[in-house]
């Protein structure tokens, strides 16, 4: 079982930037494709950002050139740097882990996540 708990979120002004991390328990996080998705209120789940196992690195259209993710392995946690922030963005965003995964963007084929932190945009 592996445990996954965000942080970072918060309240932002449009242009600005945030730092979301995700802590796992998993000693071996190296094998495991690390996911970013968000929901907005009436919206269902949406696919922001990945990151394979091999370090491969995959983004939404809507979130390509602003955001970037990344992993330290030594400190079991991955990141997604949001920059030019939108008030679209504005959602609960969850990391999610899929074991020796490529970095899907469906979020069926991840087997962990985490609780999630607000993210709010304003204009």
């Amino acid at each position: 079982q592996v445990q996954l708990v965000e942080s970072g979120g918060g309240l932002v002004q449009a242009g600005g930037s945030l730092r979301l991390s995700c802590a796992a328990s998993e000693r071996t996080l190296s094998s495991y494709a690390m996911g970013w998705f968000r929901q907005a209120p009436g919206k269902e789940r949406e696919f922001v950002a990945a990151i394979s196992w091999s370090d491969n690195t995959y983004y939404a259209d809507s979130v390509k050139g602003r955001f970037t993710i990344s992993r330290d392995n030594a400190k079991k946690t991955v990141y997604l740097q949001m920059n030019s922030l939108k008030p679209e963005d504005t959602a609960v965003y969850y990391c999610a882990a899929e074991y020796l995964g490529r970095g899907n963007s469906d979020p069926d084929r991840y087997d962990y996540w985490g609780q999630g932190t607000q993210v709010a945009v304003s204009s």
